[in-house]
């Protein structure tokens, strides 16, 4: 068995405080990972989905589970942060388990 990957959060806010743009990023992001369903309306994958953060970032909140369905996709949400500058808050297995 493969040991367990993170889950983690992609925060719309670089470390010097700059909120990323557009602001409509974090649908866009989740909206690449999304599928239509069989009464054609799009739907957002359950292993990536858009949110905000207490102090009302938006944000992408990524489950560790997608690594092993599609590391390529879970690589590339996690190259997306870094090539960006944006900050990443990594969840540990408990918290992870909790959500």
């Amino acid at each position: 068995m493969s040991a367990p990957v993170a889950s983690f959060t992609i925060i719309g806010r670089t470390p010097d405080g700059k909120s990323f743009r557009p602001s409509d990023w974090a649908d866009r992001l989740c909206g690449i990972m999304s599928v239509f369903g069989a009464d054609r309306k799009m739907k957002f994958s359950p292993y990536v989905r858009p949110g905000s953060t207490h102090v009302g970032d938006k944000c992408v909140q990524v489950d560790g589970r997608l690594h092993h369905l599609e590391p390529l996709a879970y690589k590339f949400l996690v190259n997306f942060a870094k090539d960006n500058e944006l900050l990443l808050e990594y969840l540990d297995e408990s918290t992870a388990a909790a959500s």
